[in-house]
């Protein structure tokens, strides 16, 4: 099996799991894309050129002047097997279906974002959309990382009713699982209640909340972020920890071998993000709810998100009523050490294959994406439910 895998951003740490998943499902995989950062790459990879978050219009541009010369800076290859373009995000498809038209190779669309730009009844939005479901009508399959993306995006919207494969942002299994414990410095010990902020720093409101949560109740919590701040969305976020004792900002951090460690310092994982509230926040399932619940830590979700509905029939997690402070105060105040102790008994209950991808799980979604043998089975499976 031969992929080439188009990225938006060969930058994001996610585009390079994607293709550990790839191969550990057995497929030969080559990568090219745009970046968004400076510095090495994890592994060779085909730049087609440099765009930025948030700037749409500039990303339109990269593709217009990287259209001509795709095929020819991603050759076959191998004219004697088939192969597959794997295109992450609007912009790649659009990149994808040219390649794939030219070789007649199998075109697969990744949706795991939903843009702003892309929702509502505007003329923008509208052109969008049928740009995208020009481009989704020669793809032979849709991944989508959580199937709210289908059901309050692709459904409402009429676009094109084609497969599609649910393959959610879990880990890998590890040779050598750590039985999670709790935090040393945390509730279980005397200590304050530790609530953990990691990955992609994208919500102010996040950070507002949190800012004030810990200032109404001196030492009562304690903040730990990690991860990569999105310094365009928060300019301040750096006056924001240092002013703040109860916040503490300790950097990036290497997935996956770090998630045991961060994830056994805290108590509780903070998944809510209000960066795109009502739209793609409301409807991710992001890899925090896996690699917190796979490390002992309860996630804290708001209700009415995806991921707060995955908590429920979980019947795991502390729900924050409503997107206020005053709702995320009344939700966490009430934890004491026993309270917090039933909730991780109820985390340390879920099944291991509902958080982490084995081998077997790769291998079957690799098929699948790649059409053949028992992934073709699998994709009809997924769609139907």
């Amino acid at each position: 099996m031969f992929i080439t895998y188009l990225a938006h951003d060969l930058d994001d740490p996610s585009i390079w799991r994607r293709v550990h998943m790839l191969r550990r499902g057995g497929a030969q995989v080559r990568v090219a894309g745009f970046r968004r950062g400076q510095g090495a790459l994890p592994e060779p990879a085909t730049v087609l050129g440099q765009t930025a978050n948030g700037r749409m219009i500039q990303r339109v541009r990269a593709i217009l002047g990287a259209w001509p010369g795709v095929g020819r800076a991603l050759p076959p290859q191998n004219p004697s097997e088939p192969e597959v373009i794997l295109a992450r995000n609007l912009e790649m498809l659009a990149l994808g279906a040219r390649l794939a038209r030219a070789r007649r190779a199998r075109l697969v669309y990744e949706l795991l974002d939903i843009h702003g730009m892309m929702l509502g009844q505007g003329a923008a939005a509208r052109v969008l959309r049928r740009v995208e479901a020009a481009l989704m009508r020669r793809a032979r399959l849709v991944v989508l990382s959580s199937p709210a993306f289908h059901s309050r995006y692709l459904r409402p919207y009429a676009q094109p009713d084609i497969a599609s494969l649910l393959v959610e942002n879990k880990p890998f299994a590890s040779p050598d699982p750590v039985l999670p414990a709790p935090a040393p410095q945390g509730l279980a010990h005397g200590g304050p209640l530790i609530i953990g902020w990691f990955g992609m720093l994208r919500c102010r409101w996040s950070l507002e909340v949190l800012d004030r949560l810990t200032r109404a109740h001196p030492g009562r919590f304690q903040v730990i972020l990690r991860g990569r701040p999105a310094l365009d969305v928060m300019g301040d976020f750096q006056e924001v920890i240092d002013a703040n004792p109860d916040l503490s900002f300790l950097g990036a951090y290497d997935w996956p071998a770090d998630l045991p460690k961060i994830y056994g310092g805290i108590d509780v994982a903070w998944l809510i993000d209000r960066y795109q509230a009502g739209q793609n926040s409301d409807w991710l399932l992001p890899n925090r709810l896996y690699e917190g619940c796979l490390n002992g830590a309860v996630p804290v979700v708001l209700d009415g998100t995806e991921v707060a509905r995955r908590a429920s029939a979980w019947s795991c997690g502390i729900t924050v009523a409503a997107p206020t402070p005053e709702a995320a105060a009344t939700a966490l105040s009430g934890i004491d050490s026993a309270g917090l102790a039933a909730l991780r008994s109820t985390v340390a209950a879920l099944p291991r294959s509902a958080l982490e991808m084995d081998d077997d799980e790769c291998r079957s979604l690799t098929t699948a994406i790649c059409g053949v043998g028992v992934g073709q089975q699998t994709a009809a499976a997924v769609t139907a439910s």
